[in-house]
């Protein structure tokens, strides 16, 4: 198993062009965890240097506290680097932009051999009547794209029009959803074949281009039937063709949550599902124009084999597929006991679900037999609402802070539901507040109980947990902008903001309005893109076009991140 500790870096010196977040004088500060890692054995210290801002060197541990009020870094206890108005973050290994774009521990693709029964390419089904067409994927692209969803049910609040197309390269519109003959109608709005239209017509006046998603969460249900024969495979394909043509589209997308794998209640299943979904990419692709793109929208670890576990040789897929986008959100929802919706790595190797985050995906997919250049990074744009006192995000050291028996669900849903136990994090005002070691004289979170205390309302109007849009915690006022910084946010009316270094994500808290508040910002964002930039992957797609604010400012720190040029 590959190593993972957490590194502490200055964010503005080693991220050109990343925005860096003046938040106040203290901020960031990780409580490293109590106990030796599960994962990686007893808890060792590796020592590296990195200059940052100002000359200051700090130095690779696996616990790393920060504080502005005192200016310094420390490391088990002892100050190991100063900086001035510099900010530290954890990441994970060979993410830094001195390091190469694919590190030396990762660059080989190890899989397993021929006659591995884990292998797709060893089951039999993988045989069938498309062998003799051309499967392979058309040129391979060269990125670093953005992408964004764009789903039909934005449409009255946020026309196609709308988008600025300067800042993406493709478009998914979602979704096209399969019935019970195989065939696809549009999930959310009968506008749907209009607003497809619209779309194309748009991404194609500025040179962009559309791909026509298929499936979603409530949207798989005769995905397994649909592949499961010769003959339906022809019929699904035959209508994915209709519609392709029709509007004049450049790829099609397949979110098919998930082969041989529980998703929404109701879905069928069946164990060969994952081989008989690479039958169908097959046919698909021997059908499509060739410069057509096909991608499908997966987990953060690969397809399951016929007893359910992930396969550890993918290849075939990546024969056939233009790039997989790894979904790496909802990874927890809303819970007493929140966790973060999109974790960048187990920085602090306590995460319940190791497995479930960016770093993760990329090294188990690579492991599988992808190439970093068709791998995707999705990131959201939105966030959970939690009705919850916690002072930290989960982690196996934090079972103090409430129940977890209500976080049922799956990775991957939206219906607000989580999945697990989340990381350890770290629980610093933003505007203020803390020692700089992590913890609290105490034991509590400095509140101000003279702020004005709202509550944040969910995408459906009300105050009890479910999703909400970044959009949205802008527009009702919980962050507010700070002056002359582009993206960066402060909690107010109530709201705190803290930074969870674990999975180097923010969240809010308000004592007064007994919620948490689990979300992506620019900061984070930036830290993914930068990471996907390291690693050498294709890019990043953002969950969903209209969770950004009217001035693109989540948008633009993927760019920063993936030092593409506006």
């Amino acid at each position: 198993m590959l190593p993972s500790l957490p590194l502490a870096v200055c964010l503005f010196p080693l991220f050109p062009g990343v925005p860096s977040f003046p938040f106040g004088p203290s901020h960031d500060v990780q409580n490293p965890p109590d106990s030796p890692s599960k994962r990686d054995g007893a808890t060792a210290t590796h020592t590296h240097t990195a200059t940052v801002i100002k000359e200051a060197v700090v130095t690779r541990t696996t616990t790393i506290t920060a504080s502005g009020d005192a200016g310094t870094a420390r490391v088990s206890g002892h100050s190991s680097a100063s900086m001035d108005e510099a900010q530290i973050y954890f990441l994970p290994p060979n993410a830094l932009p001195t390091s190469p774009p694919i590190p030396a521990d990762s660059s080989v693709i190890t899989t397993q051999d021929d006659g591995d029964p884990n292998a797709v390419g060893d089951d039999p089904l993988f045989s069938n009547h498309t062998s003799n067409l051309p499967q392979q994927a058309a040129k391979p692209l060269q990125g670093p794209f953005v992408m964004a969803y764009y789903p039909d049910w934005v449409a009255d609040a946020f026309p196609p029009e709308k988008i600025d197309f300067s800042r993406f390269d493709w478009i998914d519109f979602a979704f096209a959803v399969p019935n019970e003959k195989f065939g696809l109608g549009f999930d959310g709005t009968s506008a749907g074949p209009d607003l497809l239209r619209r779309l194309v017509a748009a991404a194609h006046a500025k040179g962009k281009k559309v791909k026509l998603s298929i499936g979603g969460w409530t949207g798989s249900k005769y995905f397994s039937l649909a592949v499961a024969s010769a003959k339906s495979r022809q019929t699904f394909v035959n209508n994915i063709i209709s519609l392709y043509k029709q509007f004049n589209l450049d790829g099609i997308d397949i979110d098919w949550e998930y082969p041989g794998q529980d998703g929404n209640p109701g879905n069928n299943i069946n164990p060969s599902d994952t081989s008989n979904f690479l039958a169908f990419l097959k046919l698909l692709r021997a059908t499509l124009p060739p410069t057509a793109r096909i991608s499908a929208a997966v987990q953060t670890q690969p397809f399951v084999d016929a007893h359910g576990k992930p396969l550890t040789n993918a290849a075939p897929f990546a024969n056939v597929l233009d790039w997989v986008l790894m979904m790496n959100y909802d990874i927890w929802g809303s819970s007493s006991n929140p966790g973060p919706n999109a974790p960048l790595s187990d920085a602090c190797h306590n995460s319940t679900q190791p497995g479930a985050s960016a770093d993760s995906a990329v090294r188990a997919w690579t492991a599988a037999g992808f190439p970093p250049s068709k791998l995707v990074l999705g990131v959201p744009s939105y966030g959970y609402i939690s009705k919850s006192s916690s002072m930290r995000l989960r982690g196996r050291q934090a079972a103090d802070d409430s129940s977890t028996s209500d976080s049922d669900g799956g990775a991957g849903n939206d219906n607000g539901s989580g999945n697990g136990n989340s990381s350890n994090g770290t629980n610093t005002d933003a505007s203020g507040g803390g020692d700089g070691s992590g913890t609290f004289a105490n034991g509590t979170l400095p509140e101000d109980p003279a702020r004005t205390s709202k509550q944040v309302l969910n995408d459906d109007g009300n105050a009890g947990d479910g999703q909400l849009q970044f959009r949205s915690l802008v527009s009702q006022g919980v962050l507010c902008p700070v002056k002359g910084a582009h993206g960066a946010y402060n909690g107010c009316n109530g709201f705190t903001r803290y930074w969870d270094g674990c999975s180097n994500t923010p969240f809010l808290r308000s004592a007064g309005a007994g919620q948490v508040v689990t979300y992506d910002d620019a900061q984070s964002l930036g830290l993914k893109a930068s990471y996907a930039h390291q690693r050498g992957i294709l890019g990043v797609n953002m969950f969903d076009v209209h969770g950004d604010t009217d001035k693109w400012e989540l948008v633009d720190s993927l760019r920063a991140g993936l030092r593409v040029a506006h």
